[in-house]
């Protein structure tokens, strides 16, 4: 399911009054309030469907694939996401 098709959907739970444009603003704003919960408070906890949690990667040593030589790779952080039990029992 991609962002078109998530779009449809959350504009047929609304109801028949709910435009296409109105269920895409909806999105829009989950979205938004995840990244502003992220990136304000590191963690972002929907009960029943997941985590969402920034996380710390450490310096490590790579390889380069087109040239096989070593090469170092810098700290950084990224996101990590952990279903929860509701979103478990559907996969």
């Amino acid at each position: 399911m991609n962002k078109t098709e998530l779009v449809l959907v959350v504009q047929k739970a609304l109801g028949k009054d709910t435009s296409k444009a109105a269920a895409e603003r909806s999105v829009n704003a989950v979205i938004e309030g995840i990244k502003k919960g992220i990136k304000k408070d590191k963690e972002v906890q929907l009960i029943g469907f997941g985590s969402f949690k920034v996380s710390k990667r450490a310096a490590r040593k790579g390889i380069n694939p087109r040239t096989k030589e070593p090469i170092r790779i810098k700290a950084s952080r990224t996101v990590k996401f952990k279903a929860g039990a509701g979103l478990k029992k559907l996969a």
